[in-house]
């Protein structure tokens, strides 16, 4: 196998820069295997926390914008137009960014609207991929169902296409928005 000693770079390549040959494995000292393993295995967790930690980010810049969207429709009467106006300043504003389509942002106003508890929204459903956010909103009306799916994505690590498939009709099984608030108020004291 011959290698590839051309530099991928971003402007001019410079033909005359070679990257050193890296020494084979069979000469490495003894404890680098377990060594490059757990540096591997630590980078991998690292980059998980931060995907993780960039969706939760985005979920509840969602939800704020949801909520902003709210109080300015029940305050001043906004309606559709001022979503559509929105749209078009935030793609100026941010034109790499994705997201911000008239759809996207009325979801942002049901997210907010249908979780008014942001202690909920901050420890489980910003846990769960946007996508699977909007499964729930469109599939379930209770929220308590909701809520249970949603823990159940998190322990489960369900994706957007098993929420669509999974039956509506748990409620039986199901503890009251009222019991989670509680709990939740009880894990804040311990």
């Amino acid at each position: 196998m011959e290698l590839d000693n051309t530099r991928k770079q971003k402007g001019k390549p410079k033909n005359e820069v070679v990257f050193p040959v890296p020494e084979a494995l069979l000469n490495m000292p003894e404890g680098y295997h377990s060594f490059i393993s757990k540096l591997k295995e630590r980078i991998s967790q690292e980059r998980i926390k931060t995907v993780l930690s960039a969706n939760a980010s985005m979920i509840m810049m969602y939800y704020e914008i949801g909520k902003n969207i709210l109080t300015q429709q029940k305050q001043e009467g906004w309606g559709t137009k001022v979503i559509d106006r929105m749209l078009y300043d935030l793609k100026q504003a941010f034109p790499d960014m994705t997201g911000f389509s008239p759809r996207n942002l009325k979801y942002m106003r049901k997210f907010a609207e249908v979780w008014p508890n942001i202690e909920i929204v901050q420890r489980t459903v910003a846990q769960i991929p946007w996508r699977s956010n909007i499964t729930l909103l469109d599939k379930l009306n209770d929220l308590e169902t909701r809520f249970w799916y949603a823990q159940k994505t998190i322990e489960n690590g369900f994706g957007k296409d098993m929420l669509a498939s999974l039956p509506e009709n748990l409620k039986n099984s199901l503890p009251s928005i009222e019991e989670i608030e509680k709990e939740l108020a009880n894990d804040d004291n311990e």
